[in-house]
């Protein structure tokens, strides 16, 4: 994925900071994220939850509120409903940058506040919420310090898991006049509740209360075994996996693509030596192996080769078997790459490689096949077009550019 930073004007005259991630190649649809009370965009979760999104080819904007991370404001002066504002223009603002928003994900508070926005942000099309409360007010519970006294002051200082934060005299009470069963009940699009049955901070039952007063269709998720924050990476990567694709069923459906040409689009950060794949709309990730010092996320550069090949052998034995109604039921291939030392090897090159490269392909049909059929079926396996483009060799036209920003990584 690329990221970058944006920044979000939230119509009270300050800025947001934002990081938009964007999948390889185009992408499907756009999701704004909303992170939990005073847990900030960069937040371990939030980002694998991102990076979840951009791999099911979703655009997604996190962002600080208002007074939090990199964002401007004083926290003091904000309440729920300010960041259900913060949350609106962060909509916007996605939306002029990628052309839509699609989603409101929302995790703990930041839940509630995707709850409350989605029916004013245009465009919408599905909810989730992460460990959301079902009442804004439940994070007042978990302050070691009481709140603003009538008559008192405008700000007070609370302690919540272990950090001072100020709060004003409106979060207080902009609280009381929150109507969340209303909200839910009248949100009119497809909603996702995830939630830990052992949330030690916003208990189960919030979640039973969303999902009793939301309308369908909707879904609930039990994250076994997971925390508040999502701490454990596993998890993090779970939940986002699950509301990606919770999403992606809610977007329409994608232009046809076109077969000709064939367009591969790839990209790798600084991971070694994780890169990102997209074509046609599909993604996987290509790595190289542990003892080559990648991570072995995915399959290298020559089992991609090697699975193109055995690809279209298959999808051509079966093209052929059709069309000549021949009784094949399945076929299974197997292929193994490597270099063999040659004195031959003119047919590419010259003469001039030492070693060429060898794909051992192992074909078996499946079926009640006669000996012409078996015949019939080996002599096309060598005509499939990724054979012929293999052998004897390839032309590779190869031009190189750098970005009007200098090439360097997005957002940096």
């Amino acid at each position: 994925m690329r990221e970058r930073t944006i920044s979000i004007p939230n119509g009270r005259g300050q800025h947001l900071a934002g990081r938009l991630s964007v999948p390889v190649g185009e992408a499907r649809g756009a999701a704004v994220f909303a992170h939990c009370f005073t847990c900030g965009k960069d937040l371990p979760s939030a980002r694998r939850i991102s990076e979840a999104f951009t791999q099911a080819g979703i655009a997604v904007l996190r962002f600080d509120f208002t007074g939090i991370g990199q964002s401007e404001g004083d926290h003091a002066d904000t309440s729920f409903v300010t960041q259900v504002e913060d949350l609106a223009a962060a909509a916007a603002t996605l939306r002029s940058e990628v052309g839509s928003c699609d989603a409101l994900v929302g995790h703990s508070l930041g839940g509630a506040a995707a709850l409350l926005a989605a029916r004013a942000v245009e465009g919408v099309r599905a909810v989730v919420t992460i460990g959301a409360p079902f009442d804004p007010s439940h994070v007042v519970r978990h302050f070691e310090a009481p709140a603003l006294a009538p008559g008192g002051g405008d700000a007070v200082e609370v302690v919540l898991a272990g950090r001072p934060i100020r709060l004003g005299r409106r979060f207080f009470e902009d609280l009381a006049g929150v109507r969340m069963a209303e909200s839910i009940r009248d949100l009119r699009r497809p909603l996702l509740v995830m939630h830990a049955p052992l949330d030690e901070v916003v208990g189960v039952e919030n979640a039973a209360r969303i999902f009793e007063a939301a309308r369908h269709p909707k879904s609930f998720l039990s994250l076994e075994g997971a925390d508040h924050l999502l701490r454990r990476p596993s998890d993090a990567r779970y939940a986002g996996h699950m509301a990606a694709a919770f999403v992606a069923q809610h977007l329409p459906p994608s232009a046809p693509v076109k077969t000709r040409p064939v367009t591969v689009h790839l990209r790798i950060g600084r991971d070694h030596y994780r890169t990102e794949v997209e074509s046609a709309g599909h993604r996987l990730v290509a790595d190289e192996p542990t003892s080559l010092g990648g991570a072995g996320t995915g399959p290298g550069p020559y089992e991609l080769v090697a699975a193109g090949l055995g690809a279209c052998t298959a999808m051509t034995l079966r093209m052929v078997a059709d069309r000549e109604a021949i009784p094949l039921e399945a076929v299974e291939v197997d292929l193994t790459h490597e270099k063999r030392h040659a004195e031959d090897a003119r047919a590419c090159e010259a003469g001039r490689a030492a070693k060429i490269d060898a794909i051992d392909r192992r074909i078996r049909l499946f079926g009640p096949l006669t000996p012409a059929h078996v015949a019939r079926l080996s002599a096309v396996a060598n005509k499939c077009p990724v054979h012929r483009s293999l052998t004897p060799c390839i032309h590779i036209d190869t031009r190189v550019t750098v970005p009007p920003e200098g090439g360097g990584p997005p957002g940096e």
